[in-house]
């Protein structure tokens, strides 16, 4: 049963969220046969300023 967690930062339409979780589990499910019914994707997004690159806010 694959868990895919992916982080974000916030700013995508709810459209383009579920685009992305359609082909990610589409993609896991074809490299890895798990039935696309146990497949889980979890998304966090993350709020502007709450998170760092090499020290420098973003």
């Amino acid at each position: 049963m694959p868990f895919i967690h992916v982080e974000l930062v916030e700013g995508r339409s709810q459209e383009q969220l579920t685009n992305m979780m359609k082909e990610i589990t589409e993609a896991v499910h074809k490299n890895t046969g798990a039935p696309k019914e146990h497949i889980h994707v979890i998304i966090n997004e993350m709020k502007q300023g709450t998170y760092a690159v090499n020290g420098d806010w973003k």
